[in-house]
């Protein structure tokens, strides 16, 4: 589940906010699995779509996070959930969207390296309401 700014995000919904207040992002993972998973490291790499193929990841201009985009998850037990709280600082206005990706992060290698990700997020910032 991912929320932006306290709403659950649909991937077919664009959430609006304003340029220079901090959103707030949650992204829970719930194990519905009958064994423990992990460990993971889950990551958060906004971008912009040119429509033409090109995704611009070079947004250190444009957008912060408040806190890391990279959180460690050790392990999830069996129908428990483990839970992310970050947030997001928009300098200028635009279309933007967020990929989150769960990165398999087992030293062991018994498996092989994995990626789960999510639908892609749609955020839009605008002008603040004067």
């Amino acid at each position: 589940d991912i929320l932006v700014d306290g709403k659950v995000c649909d991937c077919d919904a664009v959430v609006t906010c304003q340029v220079g207040d901090p959103v707030p992002l949650q992204v829970k993972l719930t194990n519905w699995s009958k064994h423990s998973v992990g460990p993971f490291a889950l990551t958060m790499m906004p971008y912009q779509d040119y429509q033409n193929g090109v995704h611009n990841y070079d947004l250190q201009d444009a957008i912060t996070f408040v806190g890391s985009n990279t959180f460690h998850i050790d392990t999830v037990k069996p129908t428990k959930d483990s839970v992310y709280f970050g947030a997001l600082l928009f300098l200028y206005t635009g279309d933007f969207y967020l990929n989150i990706k769960f990165h398999e992060d087992n030293c062991s290698r018994e498996l092989p390296l994995s990626w789960l990700c999510l639908p892609s997020v749609h955020i839009r910032a605008t002008e603040p309401v004067a």
